[in-house]
């Protein structure tokens, strides 16, 4: 393969793939970071030639203006802001918003958003029974992704994607409802009465409040706990084209309404190497202090290639380097537990891995730095979360990202429905034969 010039275009270049005796021009973009990408989108049609790529690692489904990331450089921003301003500067409501609309919002239309979402924050009374239908020890994912997509039959007012008020309107109900779905996902399987939310407080408030109030006794949101909650919400606001976001757009690309491609998004979150890996990484923790807290123990497991223990919220598929949101997460998981002063040796276990992450040359070498996942599965323990909510609150806070891939793939004037193809490698044409001869 080589590049070229376009005769036709000083500034547009190309790289010519040579197959047997054909040759084909490819395209090439790029992005406003520079990223480059061959468009073989003629591919097949020029050379009857496919490209495989497993897992999609080196294959760019879409132009995307949502959310820049450099794995190599610790990069991350949200339209062009990085995420280390955004988490000092502004709420999760706010980040929504930026997400969502591509801009932030100034006084009068952060005013109106907010207090749009505090108008749906109830679901359909009619609603509450699905909880009944569910045994106590349902998975929380299991439950949200259930009722989220059932709100399409609640709301069926919504659900047309070509409609932008029908799909507005879709966007304040998610964002709104969310929290209020998860909560009671956690009261089902605790076996307290659900708590209705209270519009007057703030979104991490809100949530709070339904997930830790009873009706004999009223739960007053910690402040630190309210701080640690929005940045850890801000922090999986958006990532990319990752697993459940090219989900939500490959089941949006059918032109299902948006509800049941959040849904599809929820489950493919859900998974242990998405989005269920804090859950992951607390129960690893769990493992290592029932184990006398032998941290060194495990360390010399995971460094052993013949050891099938591999140490959960180190190092990420992504970010060679260190992952920024991780160093946003540590602050605020230093400070919370060094508030609460809990006697927990989980907290001690995971502080141990932490010094030997940042110290050992092993790790070091091999950027294996503690992640995202790490921090925010202690946050949430120390806020008192049990384990199976840790992935709910990653798809409460993956949300906003979800909605504004959805909406960018149907503005997009090239958008068509995802259909990947294959290379086929079974049988070849064969002839059945008869049940008595076989």
């Amino acid at each position: 393969m080589s590049t070229a010039t376009n005769p036709t275009d000083s500034q547009t270049q190309v790289a010519r793939l040579k197959i047997g005796e054909q040759e084909i021009d490819l395209p090439v973009i790029v992005g406003t970071e520079d990223e480059k990408a061959l468009d073989i989108s003629a591919l097949r049609r020029e050379t009857g030639c496919v490209t495989l790529d497993e897992g999609y690692v080196n294959t760019g489904s879409t132009i995307s203006a949502v959310t820049f990331l450099d794995g190599e450089k610790g990069i991350l921003r949200y339209r062009g802001y990085p995420i280390e301003q955004i988490a000092a500067e502004c709420d999760f409501v706010e980040t929504c918003y930026l997400l969502i609309y591509g801009k932030l919002p100034n006084e009068q239309e952060c005013t109106e958003f907010r207090e749009s979402i505090r108008q749906h924050t109830m679901i359909h009374e009619d609603m509450r029974s699905f909880y009944n239908g569910f045994p106590k020890d349902a998975h929380p994912m299991a439950i949200l992704s259930s009722v989220v997509g059932a709100l399409s039959t609640f709301y069926q007012d919504s659900l047309d994607p070509h409609d932008d008020r029908q799909v507005e309107i879709s966007i304040h109900r998610l964002l709104a409802k969310l929290p209020t779905i998860a909560a009671y996902s956690y009261k089902k399987s605790s076996g307290q009465p659900f708590m209705y939310p209270q519009n007057q407080l703030s979104y991490c408030e809100n949530f709070l409040r339904m997930m830790f109030a009873l009706p004999t006794q009223d739960y007053e949101p910690d402040p630190v706990f309210v701080e640690a909650l929005n940045l850890l919400l801000i922090c999986h606001a958006d990532h990319e084209q990752n697993c459940s976001t090219s989900t939500v757009r490959m089941v949006g690309s059918s032109n299902a309404n948006l509800f049941a491609s959040i849904s599809a998004g929820i489950c493919a979150l859900w998974g242990p190497l998405h989005g269920g890996a804090n859950e992951a990484c607390i129960k690893m923790l769990q493992t290592i202090a029932d184990d006398n807290c032998d941290v060194k123990k495990y360390v010399a497991m995971a460094k052993d290639k013949q050891d099938g223990f591999r140490l959960m919220g180190f190092g990420h598929r992504v970010y060679k380097n260190f992952d920024p949101r991780a160093t946003i997460i540590k602050k605020a998981c230093d400070k919370l537990l060094a508030k609460l002063n809990i006697d927990d040796p989980l907290f001690a276990v995971a502080q141990q891995l932490e010094k030997v992450a940042l110290e050992d040359e092993y790790f070091i070498e091999r950027k294996l730095y503690p992640n995202v996942d790490f921090y925010s599965g202690i946050i949430y323990r120390a806020m008192g979360l049990p384990t199976q909510m840790f992935t709910v609150m990653f798809a409460i806070g993956r949300l906003p990202g979800w909605i504004a891939h959805w909406v960018e793939m149907h503005q997009s004037p090239t958008n068509r429905i995802g259909r990947p193809r294959q290379i086929y490698n079974g049988p070849a044409v064969r002839d059945i034969v008869p049940m008595d001869q076989r």
